[in-house]
């Protein structure tokens, strides 16, 4: 209705547009043209300028002549005008040209006239058709707005409160909808799943107490302790290994506040802290195990807490509805954990001295004053001496390995010149960078705070990553050693140019073990997971970036001595 009313309008403002429009662009026109040329002539038709300004307003007139009879009134006042000009001083040409411009004005006039009364005539036209269809439109509206809601809000509003019932668990309510439309339709349907539900609900009881059972019962007979909080962390159930080593009784938890009961029960308190410590907090720390007295033994538990949400049916949006701490029995894994280290640090500890005995004894080989050697006698000292240096490193590797796994790392940390470091690593590798005609660039500031590090194990990084940057580069190439200050930190980088590192093994380098599939380096793929204990245990990071191709970079990060 609205369009059509807008239809009609645009076309009668449209066709009064254009009639308004000839009137103003024929007629008044034409009129301006006159009211000029009498102007000219009032002026003194002897003066240049009148003449000028009458020709102009003559020439717009012949170019405008729109009715009928004006042509020929036109090309008269033309003649008149011509003799007008050849005797200015005749007042009979003067009267005679005035005559023209009269006659040319009172025809517009006429015209104007007549088409204002066609205007008129088709305003008033478009006045009682635009009301008869707006009073029709509203007549129409009005009847809608009387009974439309009503038809379609009594249903819906019906429809709701037969709803609201369902949800109430009244499984009985129907809804009656006699008419044979689309609310019938909808009534039926809302009738026959009101029916399957109440059948749903007096057969399913049974079976849901039945599976209640079934789950209480796999839920006891776990071997690992579980517990079970709802939304308000109130404990909704507890399986015998958890109440066994918590020391409690299921009579006087179930239903309390587990806050309430961490107040009295020490391991409680240590199992649901992390259950109060904010998302973004929760995982910044890798957590260890639990240690904890059960089965008349120090037992070791990796706790979990898994977060139960659901998606309400009818809702879009996810609800937590409470959480289950499970504590994951690895005693046996840690005793065979231990006896792996302690089994590594033997075996290790007990190579190391017959290796360096073999490497003692291949250095008095070296000397000629025991004895000439050949030149395949010094080749196979040589291979022996680089196979020995390399168990020494393995042995080396795997005893600081026993360190970092045992937890056992002994640290004497005092404030120490960063230079001294990094010149123990340059010179622990010259001979290897030498082999492979690679020069260091260094770098250090002339004036630099100390380090707070333990040199030791810090020169032993820096010594491996100056090994690992010398292997994976190429002959004649560069290796840049860095030192920088920050505000707080002393930072060690070493940047090689050799392969890189590809992107997706970048995260994984400093894992235990591993290797980059495809190299045909050798190692035990410990060194950089040793490094990174180690500098962490000083309070610091070791971070890497890397250009697939060109190179990496590894920067090691320790605390400033304090003034």
């Amino acid at each position: 209705m609205i369009a059509l009313l807008i239809v009609l309008s645009s076309l009668f403002i449209n066709k009064l547009s254009g009639e308004t429009k000839n009137i103003l662009v024929a007629n008044y026109n034409t009129l301006d043209y006159s009211r000029q040329m009498l102007i000219a002539l009032n002026n003194g038709i002897e003066n240049p300028e009148s003449i000028k300004l009458f020709q102009e307003n003559l020439n717009g007139q012949q170019n405008n002549i729109t009715e009928a009879g004006e042509k020929e009134l036109t090309e008269k006042l033309v003649k008149n005008f011509e003799k007008l000009k050849q005797s200015p001083a005749e007042a009979v040409m003067l009267r005679n040209v005035q005559k023209d411009i009269t006659d040319i004005m009172h025809l517009n006039m006429q015209a104007i006239q007549r088409k204002s009364s066609i205007a008129q005539s088709t305003a008033d036209s478009s006045i009682f058709w635009v009301t008869l269809v707006g009073t029709i439109c509203f007549l129409i509206a009005f009847i809608l707005l009387v009974n439309l809601p009503g038809n379609i809000a009594n249903p819906v509003k019906e429809l709701t409160g037969s709803i609201k019932q369902i949800a109430a668990q009244n499984y009985s309510q129907r809804v009656h909808f006699e008419k044979h439309n689309e609310f019938g339709e909808l009534a039926t349907a809302f009738n026959s799943m009101a029916q399957k539900l109440e059948e749903y609900k007096a057969g399913n009881l049974e079976k849901l107490m039945i599976e209640k059972r079934r789950i209480e019962t796999l839920i006891n007979n776990m071997k690992d302790p579980v517990i079970g909080l709802n939304e308000t962390k109130q404990i909704i159930f507890m399986n015998d290994n958890a109440l066994k080593i918590t020391g409690l009784h299921k009579e006087d938890v179930i239903g309390k506040s587990v806050q309430d009961i961490s107040v009295s029960n020490d391991l409680v308190r240590l199992l649901i802290q992390d259950l109060f410590i904010p998302e973004n907090k929760s995982g910044e720390n890798k957590k260890a195990p639990i240690k904890i007295y059960a089965d008349n033994k120090e037992s070791y538990f990796e706790k979990e807490i898994i977060p139960i949400k659901i998606i309400p049916t009818g809702e879009s949006e996810e609800k937590m509805i409470g959480n289950v701490i499970l504590l994951q029995n690895i005693t046996p894994y840690k005793e065979l954990d231990f006896a792996k280290t302690n089994f590594i640090a033997t075996v290790s500890h007990e190579l190391k001295t017959p290796i360096s005995s073999i490497k003692m004894s291949l250095q008095l080989l070296e000397n000629e004053q025991i004895g000439k050697t050949n030149a395949e006698q010094k080749n196979l000292i040589e291979s022996i001496k680089e196979d020995t240096t390399r168990l020494l490193k393995i042995t080396g590797e795997l005893l600081n390995m026993t360190q970092v796994e045992s937890g056992k790392i002994e640290l004497g940390m005092i404030p120490v010149e960063p230079a001294e470091i990094l010149e123990y690593a340059v010179k622990a590798n010259k001979s290897q960078a030498e082999e492979k005609k690679i020069t260091f660039q260094i770098a250090v500031p002339e004036k630099i705070s100390k380090v707070m590090a333990d040199s030791e194990k810090t020169a032993w990084v820096l010594t491996n990553l100056v090994s690992n940057a010398i292997r994976y580069s190429y002959e004649n190439s560069v290796i840049c050693l860095d030192i920088a200050e920050t505000t707080n930190n002393i930072l060690f980088s070493v940047t090689d140019t050799g392969q890189g590192i590809a992107p997706q093994y970048r995260d994984k380098i400093f894992d235990r073990y591993f290797r980059v599939p495809g190299t045909k380096k050798e190692g035990t793929g410990l060194g950089l997971s040793i490094s990174k204990e180690f500098i962490e245990a000083q309070g610091g990071s070791i971070t890497v970036e890397s250009d697939f191709g060109a190179g990496s970079k590894f920067t090691v990060s320790l605390n400033k001595a304090s003034v």
